[in-house]
């Protein structure tokens, strides 16, 4: 087998995506950076009602980033014009405000006929795009979605945290 056909077999469409950092705008590949790993993937914002979630997720980042997973963060301004600030803005207030350390990447349109490659992907293998801010998908460690979970549904909550478990012990 031709090593590009074997490496474009390795690597599942929801991860074959390249995104950018929300710092330097770094070009990213999913699956090259994130490779194995179970990933939690964010559309964030920091005018909302959800934002506090941030909190949240930096803690599920820092209990399980151990055994394997890794969150997300796409700030998107798709949803009540609650991310409307620069990036560097978004940087500082997620910095200054949450602590936040996980990943965060470029402002990304989540919904609509201009949604990112990987948000049409996400929509596309779970049959629903984000309704709001703070939607979450959850990807096996094989690159595949396990499962969406809704904006209400905080990062504590223990749906989420036992498929998260569920997953790392793939």
């Amino acid at each position: 087998m031709l090593p590009a056909l074997a490496c474009a077999q390795a690597c599942p469409p929801l991860l074959d995506q390249r995104v950018e950092t929300l710092d330097e705008h770094e070009p990213v590949q999913l699956c090259e950076r994130y490779a194995g790993k179970v990933l939690l993937i964010v559309n964030t914002a920091s005018r909302c009602m959800f934002t506090p979630q941030y909190e949240g997720l930096e803690s599920l980042y820092e209990q399980y980033r151990e055994e394997g997973l890794v969150v997300l963060g796409f700030p998107s301004n798709d949803f009540g014009n609650q991310e409307p600030g620069s990036e560097a803005e978004v940087k500082q207030f997620c910095s200054l405000t949450y602590e936040v350390k996980f990943p965060m990447f470029s402002k990304t349109t989540v919904i609509g006929n201009s949604a990112s490659p990987l948000y049409r992907e996400l929509a596309a293998a779970a049959g629903e795009a984000p309704g709001w801010n703070f939607h979450k998908y959850l990807i096996g460690r094989d690159g595949r979605l396990i499962d969406s979970f809704a904006s209400n549904i905080k990062p504590q909550s223990e749906q989420l945290q036992s498929a998260i478990r569920q997953a790392l012990a793939q």
